[in-house]
């Protein structure tokens, strides 16, 4: 027994006669998010929350918390360069640093850059996170000015 077939669009039967043939315009489906009625979806929270900022800006603001705390101290800081980059380039055979600081050169300023990945694998907590930043950001700075850590911040390693 053969099963009936579903006409296809250019079997369809003739408009009768004297109707004319339209096209139909096509419009574009817009996409809404509305779909049961509650209305258009929001930010998940809102930007003075904690949570709306991502990982790499908290990372930055900790940074910058600590290049403060130095620069009371140690004005001369103002004309260096803190620099935040997610890793450090690869070498082989040598251990992942967590920092790195250059002298100024006569084409730019004295620069001082915190790697977050490995400083974030070292640490558990949000609090651990920013001694770690800290005691970074103290010994490029230490290494920079050609001073011991603790010169640079008296409470260096206490913490």
């Amino acid at each position: 027994m053969d099963s009936p077939v579903p006409p296809s669009p250019s079997s369809r039967p003739a408009e009768p006669h004297g109707a004319e043939s339209r096209p139909t315009p096509v419009e574009p489906r817009t996409r809404r998010r509305d779909r049961h009625g509650r209305g258009m979806r929001g930010p998940v929270a809102p930007p003075q929350v904690p949570l709306s900022a991502s990982r790499a800006d908290t990372f930055r603001d900790l940074v910058l918390d600590s290049v403060e705390r130095l620069e009371r101290r140690w004005p001369q800081l103002a004309d260096v360069e803190f620099m935040v980059l997610d890793v450090p380039p690869s070498v082989p055979g040598e251990s992942v640093p967590l920092g790195g600081a250059a002298p100024a050169a006569k084409d730019g300023p004295a620069r001082v850059v915190v790697y977050r990945r490995p400083v974030e694998i070292r640490s558990k907590s949000r609090d651990e996170r920013a001694l770690l930043v800290h005691e970074v950001v103290v010994e490029q700075v230490a290494e920079l000015l050609g001073l011991s850590p603790e010169s640079v911040d008296p409470r260096y390693g206490q913490d």
